[in-house]
């Protein structure tokens, strides 16, 4: 396969699974474009034509040829300059390696990720907030990541990649919005009363099994074995943690249980106040989770790859 048939299938599928709906993702797009028809041509020369087509900016190809073959692709969770070095030594050793994907973002898919976030305002609606409230509350959470992306030294992975001529691309909110919608199912349909069935139905998958392992099994963070979820809410997609004001409102609107990747001892506070049992599944293990689905739709559709574990990845099949 191509470079580019992996990415654009990553967006594809990215869209498919997007908790708020196609048609939100397709709304979305197309504010984009009238926003961009609206510029004038000296502002749309540095305006990012990608986000017309691929809804999130934390998902991207920072570096390669879009028509290079594709075999054997290096996998992690975290790519940093160690890694891509590490790349570098195994291909001086024999080992092909055609392409590097990081889960987390870094260089301009780093930059702009905080635009994603966006996404979470809608999908705080469809647990019940009025999407007025929302809006505002996420809008804040942007600005304040934003401004902690700003002082940062971005393209230090990236220029690593192209210094040693290595393909790189990252795939975040693509795969976090697989694990989001898998397990919103699988415990919509087991319909839990109490929360330790959901402890119990996260360590049947081999991602939980293994994190396990490595004492980073999943827990409950507020709540106990025996107390009733109420109305479950997985919240595991839109870029990173969202705004702390949102317990008080997923409360107000029914939500009983949140199951999470990570959770701040801020945000942990904010939930207990508003008496929302809490139960992280855990950060790598999830994310692993939803690499590992969308890694199970691309060997579907284009065959299978040779995939070499790095960094935090395991590769379950199945």
């Amino acid at each position: 396969m191509k470079l580019k048939d992996i990415y654009k299938f990553f967006i594809k599928e990215g869209i498919e699974a997007d908790p708020r709906g196609i048609n939100i993702v397709e709304m979305d797009l197309s504010k984009r474009k009238t926003e961009y028809n609206g510029l004038s041509d000296q502002k749309k020369e540095n305006y990012d034509i990608e986000s017309l087509t691929n809804p999130y900016y934390d998902s991207r190809v920072l570096f390669g040829d879009q028509n290079a073959d594709i075999k054997t692709v290096m996998a992690g969770i975290d790519i940093e300059t160690q890694e891509i070095l590490l790349a570098k030594q195994l291909i001086n050793l024999g080992t092909k390696i055609d392409l590097i994907i990081a889960h987390h973002p870094e260089g301009y898919a780093y930059s702009t990720f905080y635009g994603v976030l966006g996404m979470q305002a809608d999908i705080l609606n469809k647990q019940g907030v009025p999407i007025n409230i929302t809006e505002k509350i996420v809008s804040e959470r942007m600005k304040e990541v934003q401004r902690s992306v700003l002082p940062q030294n971005n393209e230090r992975v990236f220029d690593a990649a192209k210094l040693l001529n290595i393909p790189l691309m990252t795939a975040h909110t693509v795969a976090d919005n697989h694990v989001a919608i898998f397990l919103q199912n699988v415990i919509d349909a087991l319909r839990p009363l109490y929360l330790k069935e959901i402890i119990e139905l996260l360590n049947k998958y081999p991602e939980y099994q293994h994190a396990s392992k490595i004492a980073h099994t999943p827990l409950i963070l507020n709540g106990s074995d025996y107390s009733r979820c109420g109305k479950v809410f997985v919240d595991m997609t839109g870029g990173t943690e969202g705004p702390v004001e949102s317990f008080e409102k997923l409360s107000a609107a029914g939500v009983g249980t949140i199951v999470v990747m990570h959770l701040s001892s801020k945000a942990l506070k904010e939930a207990e106040k508003h008496r929302i049992n809490i139960i992280l599944a855990g950060h790598i293990s999830s994310d692993n989770l939803g690499l590992n689905l969308l890694f199970d739709k691309l060997e579907k559709n284009f065959g299978e790859l040779k995939l070499i574990e790095c960094s935090g990845f395991r590769r379950f099949r199945r």
